[in-house]
């Protein structure tokens, strides 16, 4: 059966994407949407194909499998993969982007689609979209923040806050019925939860049992005894946890403005979950620009020593003199002088501003593998003088095999933990950034966005706090999740850790 799946390892993530191509044409022509290719979208396209043949490919290496298998029998490990998949699901989901159509006068004439690029997540969620009010309001109001003139039945003249459009509608008195009615949407959100939950919970206990050759009492009772390598009865907790949010959240926003709105009336509750994909693509992106030079720059100044060692350490030293925040400015200033002498090709809002966010990820990614090139440099200095590369080196091993199979093995834990750290330090550089009107466009959904906006906001009378609470509940999970479970990934990674714990 191993043979078998080495064998034929990429035959599954060929079959998949290609289902997954098949399905989109076939919702084009279904719905006859303008799909809209962004560059953002294709480099996130090519990045799932990459997730999907890495992870067919590990699944034929037992070294790889091994330490992957003790990474998910680590609960918190589990806790924090969940949430990254929640976050990850999500802005997924907001990278498909297309155009409706508009209605056609006649059976001939030629189809012409809204200027208004949308993603399958905006349609998702089309109500918190259009549900606008005037201006601020907050966390399950039904009035507006600030007083304005009123006009009575009788042509009289008052002045009070005004009743929202969509927030809080259904009660005739809010101030007593607003949290009777939030406590009865939570135990209806409860109640769904729970019959969801366990149709789940029942179904992935019984495709486990199926899978192992098992009966389903017998797999039930090994998940409550924790005596399988996932810690399935955390997981299965978390998702109740999840899937309890999540409902919530789609129950009272029916209803409310969760998160209240903002300046102009928009929900801040959508405004939060669509800064999500800004956020994991400057995370991800830049990361991933940033590996290739601190990897095989640090690992061949380390291994080579001598001129190369001089020429790369000149390079990264000279980078780093430079204030990085100048660079960004400048690639950012020359970035809007090419779109603006290319206003043929950016014709839409959205392409140029997606220009802005995926250069704005590259000068990140340049500017910040500086400091993991120090640290793998430093370390392969120490790998190249063990025993056993000295002998691979006699023994005439060319040294591309010795860098590949014996030195970065040993620094895969240094780049791992680096690489969660730049993820964490990048998604919140883009914050600092739009502060200082750098990062990405205006019209670009970010936290940053959200933080640079609501510092004005607080200075109201009364304050406006709800913007940056929400941008930083957000951006304070995604980080914390990845730091968990980068945790988790160096533990199970660092060979000097597996031989203390004898899982050599």
């Amino acid at each position: 059966m191993t043979q078998k799946i080495q064998r034929h390892w990429l035959v599954w993530p060929t079959v998949l994407a290609g289902v997954m191509a098949i399905l989109w044409l076939v919702v084009i022509a279904m719905y006859q949407v303008d799909p809209v290719y962004l560059i953002s979208d294709k480099l996130v396209t090519l990045l799932v194909i990459f997730v999907i043949y890495l992870i067919a490919y590990i699944r034929t290496k037992e070294h790889l499998r091994a330490p992957w298998r003790e990474v998910f029998h680590r609960k918190l490990a589990m806790i924090a993969l969940i949430f990254i998949s929640v976050y990850l699901v999500i802005a997924l989901i907001d990278s498909i982007h297309f155009r409706l159509p508009l209605q056609k006068n006649t059976v001939t004439e030629q189809a012409q689609y809204e200027t208004r690029v949308l993603s399958l997540f905006d349609v998702l969620v089309m109500p918190l979209r259009k549900r606008v009010e005037h201006s601020y309001s907050a966390p399950f109001a039904s009035y507006g923040l600030a007083k304005e003139t009123l006009e009575l039945a009788a042509g009289r003249e008052v002045r009070d806050y005004p009743r929202l459009r969509y927030g809080g509608t259904h009660l005739s008195d809010p101030n007593s019925q607003t949290l009777t009615d939030v406590a009865r949407s939570l135990a209806k959100a409860g109640l769904i939860t729970l019959v969801i939950w366990i149709v789940l919970v029942a179904a992935s206990i019984y495709l486990l049992a199926w899978q192992q050759g098992q009966g389903w009492n017998e797999k039930r009772q090994q998940i409550w005894r924790e005596q399988t390598i996932v810690p399935w009865r955390v997981v299965f907790a978390t998702w109740g946890v999840v899937l309890f949010i999540i409902t919530s959240l789609i129950i009272l926003s029916a209803d409310y403005h969760v998160f209240g709105t903002d300046k102009v009336g928009q929900d801040v509750l959508y405004l939060s979950l669509k800064s999500i994909r800004t956020g994991v693509l400057i995370g991800t992106l830049a990361t991933l620009v940033m590996l290739p030079f601190a990897v095989l720059l640090g690992m061949m100044a380390g291994y080579f020593r001598g001129i190369i060692d001089d020429i790369i350490q000149y390079i990264y030293t000279t980078l780093s003199s430079i204030p990085g925040v100048l660079l960004i400015a400048a690639a950012i200033l020359s970035i809007q002088l090419y779109i603006a002498a290319h206003k043929d090709t950016y014709t839409l809002v959205e392409k140029h501003s997606d220009l802005r966010l995926v250069f704005l990820c590259i000068i990140l990614g340049i500017t910040s593998w500086t400091g993991l090139c120090r640290l793998l440099r430093g370390e392969t200095l120490k790998i190249r003088e063990i025993d056993y590369i000295q002998a691979a080196t006699a023994l005439g091993v060319s040294h591309f095999r010795i860098l590949s199979r014996h030195v970065l093995p040993n620094v895969m834990h240094i780049v791992l933990i680096a690489v969660v750290l730049d993820f964490s330090a990048l998604v919140l550089a883009e914050a600092v950034l739009s502060y200082v009107g750098i990062g990405v466009d205006q019209s670009t959904n970010s936290w940053g966005n959200m933080i640079n906006t609501a510092r004005l906001e607080l200075a109201r009378e009364p304050a406006v706090w709800w913007p940056l609470l929400s941008a930083f509940v957000l951006m304070f999970i995604l980080v914390l999740a990845a730091n968990l479970f980068s945790d988790a990934v160096r533990d199970a990674f660092d060979p000097k850790l597996r031989r203390l714990s004898g899982r050599v």
